[in-house]
């Protein structure tokens, strides 16, 4: 705290007795004395004890804590639910109900975890972004209320004078004029170092058409959401290590879980610092570490097109399943009411897969059915992409189906689970990697529990030098 280490951003907040108010470990304001400090693991403990978030500092504008990544435990999964808005429909019912627990028994892990129980988690993280929308936007306050998940304009009103003693129009950003119909914008913070070329490369080869555009220092697609199809734009700005999210869709309601969609996409809450510190040591990976810093693990804005498109991509080119996948956005996919630019469809839910015969799309019969059963199971709950389970259920609910395998399954937990120590091991990409640097399979299990960002860098490994000698960087 006293160094203001952008490390710890997000890791733990500050509350100062003398002041009553609550920050960053980054805040730029003069560190306070030590007996005045409190230390907190979530803001949301922090607010319960009474403190007020900082106005320089912003602890809802720092980037995700990533100490979740790297556990499925019960409390993990909860916190990425509640991220994605489960709590603000069914209350911590539905949040229990689909982690298949008591409520009692997950305020209990919440209070010994982080010193404060989930409904307050997710009251804490409504007030935090409606306070980056009242800031960051031009959304009028009534529609600020229900995309940050509240039921009506009087229960957020109510509830932000009772957090920050001020009613939600006195903190509207200075030059912010509110207006019907403006797009959603933020900006999503994440800890550098990022490699951005890596991750607009890996998005543009697998884009698929319809659905996605990517341009330079710019990614665009459509996203399914309970109102219809909505469109966000994502653009990197490296120099504030931030990126610019534009959201434009029939309706706000449900935006935790497009923002959250669009984080766990771009791996925006990793921490690179701590992974280079676990994998920088290993002779085979300590050199690509240095060559690619800030190397992120593509995520998924949705856990069921992620299976669809591993399906997709079972024993052919990229080039080929990002053409499938092209053509089953454009006939079964959500249609926009006005295309913007190139992009026209929604990806198709399971149901609708489900339900077509998926014929004329140059799809084998076993891959077909393949496809179909993955979307029934998926439709009926026998199959949970949502972050719901832990990804060793998952994983055995996927290969329990016909055509889906231990590579899909993994390629699945890695991508779609967000699991960071999931690895393909059967990969052939990895085992030509893993053959030329001299890698054997015991020695992945001394990656844990990393070894899904170690995949990552296997599989961006450059092209074997020319000539004897040559630097890695200059090969990439």
């Amino acid at each position: 705290m006293a160094a203001r280490d952008a490390r710890f951003d997000g890791r733990f907040f500050t509350g100062v007795t003398s002041t009553g108010i609550y920050c960053r470990p980054i805040c730029p304001a003069r560190t306070p004395a030590r007996r005045n400090v409190r230390f907190y693991a979530h803001a949301a403990a922090a607010e319960s004890a009474g403190f007020r978030a900082c106005r320089r500092c912003r602890p809802e504008a720092g980037p995700g804590t990533p100490q979740w990544d790297f556990r499925g435990d019960l409390v993990g999964r909860a916190l990425r639910l509640i991220a994605d808005g489960v709590a603000d429909e069914g209350g911590v019912v539905a949040l229990a109900r689909r982690l298949a627990v008591t409520e009692r028994h997950l305020h209990r892990l919440f209070v010994a975890e982080l010193g404060v129980g989930p409904q307050a988690v997710a009251r804490t993280r409504r007030l935090q972004l409606a306070r980056r929308l009242l800031r960051e936007s031009a959304l009028p306050v009534t529609d600020v209320a229900f995309a940050s998940g509240f039921g009506s304009v009087r229960q957020f009103n109510a509830a932000f004078r009772e957090a920050y003693g001020m009613a939600p129009g006195e903190l509207r950003g200075k030059g912010v004029a509110p207006r019907t119909g403006a797009p959603l914008e933020l900006r999503l913070a994440y800890r550098p170092p990022y490699d951005v070329s890596a991750m607009l490369g890996f998005l543009t080869a697998r884009a698929m058409p319809g659905l996605e555009e990517v341009g330079e220092a710019r990614y665009a697609r459509v996203l399914r959401s309970r109102a219809g199809p909505a469109v966000v734009e994502l653009t990197f700005d490296p120099l504030h290590s931030a990126v610019h999210m534009r959201l434009t869709g029939p309706d706000v309601r449900g935006t935790a879980a497009l923002v959250a969609a669009c984080r766990r996409l771009l791996d925006l809450d990793a921490d690179p610092q701590a992974i280079a510190a676990a994998l920088g040591g290993a002779p085979a990976l300590g050199p690509l570490l240095r060559d690619r810093p800030g190397l992120r693990l593509p995520g998924t804005v949705d856990g069921f097109e992620l299976a669809v498109r591993a399906v997709l991509g079972q024993q052919v080119s990229v080039a080929a399943a990002r053409t499938l996948g092209g053509r089953l956005v454009a006939r079964l996919g959500e249609p926009l009411s006005t295309p913007v630019g190139t992009l026209t469809h929604a990806f198709p839910g399971p149901e609708a897969i489900a339900a077509d015969e998926l014929d004329g799309l140059g799809l084998t019969g076993a891959r077909r059915r393949t496809l179909r059963g993955l979307a029934e199971a998926v439709a009926d709950g026998r199959v949970r992409l949502d972050g719901a389970a832990e990804p060793a259920e998952v994983s055995a609910a996927l290969t329990a189906l016909a055509g889906i395998g231990p590579w899909t399954a993994s390629y699945v937990a890695l991508r779609a689970l967000r699991d960071p120590d999931a690895f393909p091991i059967d990969d052939l990409g990895l085992k030509k990697a893993m053959e030329r640097l001299g890698v054997a399979r015991g020695d992945v299990e001394r990656w844990r529990p990393w070894r899904a960002y170690a995949a990552q860098h296997l599989w961006t490994l450059p092209p074997e030098p020319v000539g004897a000698g040559v630097p890695l960087k200059e090969t990439a």
